[in-house]
């Protein structure tokens, strides 16, 4: 992601509401911190007019103009991030650090692997930032006492990443591993491998999902995982429904509060005190349009081309009502990708996140399959030389702040280990 190829001027994204690949080209631009304009189109004649598009459903849309004039019809991720300059193959043939994950942890990891001297290549499958790149605002990071949005934070941290040599390689998905003696071999969805003498996965977890019928059915035109950012300004006079209780939600609800009619928020539990930040607290319960409903959850989904409306049952007396509605936003946790680790035989915990440093350790021992004489360093999973940081990792403390120490930490143990193996 070279600083000459960031754009100066709007991306413009032209297409019809209710399209789930609008959403996520939306999704992306937003969290990548790239400016853009939305078009929607409402009628056929309108998408003829400025798309030359046979009607408003027609399979090119949507469409994306570039600054240079450059026009995609219903491109891909990868397309639009090769078309932004971002796309670039490895240059290396092996590095010191291999960093897979581009969150907070592994965007640390990176600034403070390759300010040391170490060769270092970050590798993301989507957008910089993970899951806090799409956090519309956090109040509760140190030295930002106004707050900074999750995309300009992570901007912020990609900058610092490049100025000292990092490597980013975006739009790549490692798929499986291999790890000889003293090296880590990545291998990427597309063929690409990555040879390093040290690896930290930093990959964080996939959005939670809520189990019911219709889910995939309604995911991005009218059901989205997450804060939901870029969607905010969409949402003018909509009665809006998020679902959880951590900091994810509460910030969602107050980015969607200056927009929508009703933020209403649904949690399982009695109240938000024990799963929210104070300061969030006080300020949902002095917002008039944002509501709590208590021990409730969603538990139906129903529309046509998009979500219409959504079953509501109480946790307490069984009750079910339907709510008219088309916006839901699920921040409900995650779940690690870590499948990978298993195939290896890698230390999982039962919700497969992965295990580490003293973790490992049960009656002075490490696992039966660790090859070296001595324990597995704090951050070091069961594969010697292979570290996890942030959210994928077992016991991890799911802040922001914590994520980004955790990345400088592994670096640490990086250098400990290159040293002494």
């Amino acid at each position: 992601m070279a600083e000459q190829l960031k754009p100066t001027t709007m991306v413009k994204v032209m297409g019809p509401s209710g399209c789930a690949l609008t959403y996520k080209i939306r999704d992306f631009l937003h969290r990548s911190d790239v400016p853009f304009e939305w078009v929607e189109f409402t009628s056929d004649e309108q998408a003829r007019l400025e798309a030359g598009a046979e009607h408003l459903h027609d399979s090119r849309l949507p469409v994306c103009i570039f600054p240079d004039g450059t026009r995609l019809e219903r491109p891909t991720i990868r397309q639009i991030t090769e078309k932004l300059g971002w796309f670039r193959d490895p240059s290396r043939s092996e590095y010191d650090l291999a960093i897979y994950g581009a969150g907070p942890a592994g965007l640390s990891a990176a600034v403070y692997g390759s300010s040391e001297g170490l060769k270092t290549v970050l590798i993301e499958r989507s957008a910089i930032g993970g899951q806090a790149g799409s956090s519309s605002k956090i109040e509760n990071y140190l030295g930002f006492p106004d707050g900074i949005s999750g995309a300009e934070m992570a901007e912020r941290a990609r900058k610092q990443a490049c100025r000292f040599g990092t490597e980013i390689l975006l739009a790549r998905e490692g798929v499986r591993g291999e790890f000889p003696p003293g090296k880590g071999v990545g291998y990427l969805a597309d063929g690409t491998k990555i040879v390093a003498r040290a690896t930290i996965c930093s990959t964080g977890v996939d959005y939670a999902r809520l189990g019911l019928p219709n889910e995939d059915r309604f995911q991005g035109v009218g059901l989205f995982y997450g804060a939901g950012a870029s969607e905010a300004s969409l949402t003018k006079d909509a009665h809006v429904f998020v679902v959880g209780g951590g900091n994810s939600a509460g910030q969602a609800a107050m980015h969607f509060s200056p927009f929508a009619s009703r933020v209403s928020i649904v949690i399982r539990g009695g109240c938000l005190k024990k799963t929210l930040s104070q300061y969030l607290v006080d300020r949902i319960q002095s917002t008039p349009n944002v509501e709590v409903i208590p021990q409730t959850e969603v538990t139906g989904l129903d529309g046509d081309r998009c979500l219409r409306e959504i079953t509501l049952t109480s946790r307490k007396t069984g009750e079910e009502r339907k709510v008219k509605t088309d916006w839901l936003f699920v921040c409900i946790g995650g779940v690690p990708h870590t499948q990978w680790a298993a195939d290896l035989g890698i230390v999982r915990d039962a919700a497969g996140y992965l295990v580490t440093g003293p973790d490992l350790v049960h009656g002075g021992r490490p696992p039966a399959t660790w090859p070296l004489n001595r324990e597995p360093y704090y951050l070091e999973t069961s594969m010697p030389g292979l570290f996890a940081a942030g959210d994928v990792r077992h016991g991890s403390v799911k802040r922001c702040a914590s994520a980004v120490g955790e990345g400088a930490m592994a670096v640490t143990l990086v250098h400990r280990y290159l040293a002494n193996g």
